[in-house]
């Protein structure tokens, strides 16, 4: 990229999130909640510039990542297919204002039985390369959808999806289990000992089918407060994503999330002795900056 100022953005469902760069550097960064849910029709231009036109100058590229490829988004940005480099990414940006606007394109990977997709961390997985120097991971996205990515030689080889985070949500607040538990996530209604009893459950081949169910016996037979019961719950619909990916005692992973994922899977791996890295937000950042590098 030869312009010296760009600005990265990062567009999701529910929130905006945009960078001024100088070079690879971030100078400043603001975001709101203008998700691509929240933008009228034909009106991402003016969304994005009501954000941050003052940056914008003619010579100004603007990198975006996220939904505002997908098809409910800015322009429907074809995945790019599996194995994939940063510069494979590059190569399938989509182009709004020629060499100008650009989204980057998300990724395909094809398995036996059916095909897989990512929109977004494809980006955070190239920026957690580059921050932990690295070329070989095995790297974890907790979320809604979580991923599971091998990377080799600093190309995107296999990945696949878990609904954990929405099959916790569904099962909460929309099940009879809903009718036991706490509405609100707060420090008060978090119990380690109730999450590591649900993890521990979960990772020995206990189906999750039959122990959810078991979140209520728990309270019908007030075995445990709704603290406990929350957390347990959370403990096992992590543990059975983790007990799908038949992990090595001691595995190195690294994992991409807020604070409060970061915290929950650590602490579910170390049950398996993984040696778990984790990354926040900055991953976006440095993933942009990468494949802005690769911009001929």
């Amino acid at each position: 990229m030869s312009s010296k100022y760009w600005i990265g953005v990062d567009w999701g469902t529910s929130s905006l999130r945009v960078a001024r760069f100088e070079n690879q550097k971030v100078i400043e960064e603001r975001s709101n909640d203008q998700g691509i849910m929240r933008v009228p029709s034909g009106g991402f231009k003016q969304t994005l510039q009501n954000l941050c036109a003052d940056w914008l100058q003619d010579d100004t590229r603007v990198l975006i990542s996220g939904m505002a490829g997908s098809t409910q988004g800015w322009a429907l940005a074809p995945y790019c297919p599996c194995p994939a480099n940063a510069k494979d990414i590059e190569q399938h940006l989509l182009w709004i204002e020629p060499q100008k606007i650009a989204i980057v394109p998300g990724l395909v990977c094809e398995h036996a039985h059916a095909p897989d997709v990512m929109r977004g961390e494809e980006v955070q997985i190239f920026g957690a390369l580059q921050l932990l120097q690295l070329q070989d991971a095995t790297i974890v996205l907790p979320g809604t959808h979580s991923k599971w990515v091998r990377v080799d030689k600093g190309r995107i080889m296999h990945f696949e999806t878990f609904m954990t985070g929405e099959v916790f949500a569904a099962l909460r607040s929309y099940t009879i289990l809903s009718r036991t538990l706490p509405t609100l996530d707060s420090p008060s209604n978090w119990n380690d000992t109730g999450f590591d009893q649900g993890v521990a459950l979960s990772l020995q081949q206990h189906s999750l089918l039959h122990t959810a169910f078991s979140t209520r016996t728990l309270s019908l037979l007030q075995r445990n407060d709704d603290a406990f019961l929350l957390s347990y719950l959370s403990g096992l619909v992590i543990g059975e994503e983790i007990r799908a990916q038949h992990l090595k005692p001691s595995q190195s992973l690294v994992v991409i999330a807020s604070d409060q994922l970061q915290t929950r899977y650590q602490r579910a791996l170390q049950h398996l002795g993984c040696a778990v890295t984790c990354i926040g937000n900055q991953a976006t950042w440095a993933g942009l900056s990468t494949v802005a590098q690769s911009i001929s």
